[in-house]
């Protein structure tokens, strides 16, 4: 194996942050912000919306208290996607460093929290069987990786910036360039699924699933602005991306349209 990309450091050696949590009480939730599930411009939200009213289910004991994730439960090449499946080389594309926090409602970070991430190759194909894009496979990324925030709510990870790819919605519909997230609780059935899009691609506006956000601050939140002061000079960018899990300011999460 011969990988050339030198070893993942974590961006807060550029610029240390002080930790201030808020102090706050009951934060109602804004339902406004939501889409709605059914969107006629969003052609899978046609036959995926309900028809009926929602329930809500309560979760099991067991679903809440367990498993529980450690460090000792991660690689330590799980938060480096430029080496963690390379075989011969590095990946090609613009590598880039995601950084954030996971927060609660008041800004305090949310520690040991499972990230999980993944995404499209700098051609915007998919490690996947089904996708048929013309883009072709990169042999040297997998396109997904995990991380666990530290005491301070901080996760990070290295890749490429993915690529857009066009999608079978209406002619000429294309995704913007976005990696998907998902947080984890205290168990597996805790878990919230989002998307992060980055600072400044002219695709944002005309995404045909990004366009039900009827409120422009909520969709504001899962663009990742530039980072410059944590980019690695001569290597990497850096995008930061904070994941709020309840609240006014709360992350959408699209396995929680209706709020979380």
């Amino acid at each position: 194996m011969n990988v050339q990309a030198p070893a993942l450091q974590d961006p807060r050696l550029n610029r240390p942050e002080p930790f201030t949590p808020r102090d706050g009480g009951f934060f109602q939730r804004d339902r406004s912000i939501h889409p709605p599930a059914y969107a006629p411009g969003y052609k899978s939200s046609v036959l995926r919306s309900p028809r009926q009213s929602l329930l809500s289910i309560e979760n099991s004991v067991s679903e809440i208290t367990g498993p529980v994730f450690g460090h000792n439960d991660l690689g330590p090449l799980d938060n480096d996607l430029i080496r963690n499946y390379a075989k011969d080389g590095d990946p090609v594309g613009e590598r880039v460093i995601v950084h954030g926090r996971v927060l609660d409602e008041t800004g305090r970070g949310v520690p040991n929290t499972l990230v999980e991430f993944w995404q499209a190759n700098a051609g915007g194909r998919y490690r996947h069987k089904k996708d048929t894009y013309l883009a072709p496979i990169d042999p040297n990324f997998g396109g997904c990786g995990r991380a666990l925030t530290d005491d301070t709510g901080y996760y990070y990870f290295r890749t490429v910036k993915p690529g857009p790819y066009p999608w079978r919605n209406f002619v000429n519909s294309w995704r913007p360039a976005h990696i998907h997230f998902s947080v984890f609780g205290s168990g597996f059935a805790q878990r919230l699924i989002t998307q992060m899009y980055f600072e400044g691609d002219p695709l944002i506006p005309i995404c045909p699933i990004l366009t039900t956000i009827p409120d422009k601050d909520a969709l504001d939140r899962l663009v990742a602005p530039l980072d410059l002061n944590a980019s690695t000079p001569f290597d990497s960018l850096a995008y930061r991306f904070d994941i709020v899990l309840r609240g006014q300011r709360s992350t959408y999460f699209e396995n929680r349209p209706e709020g979380n």
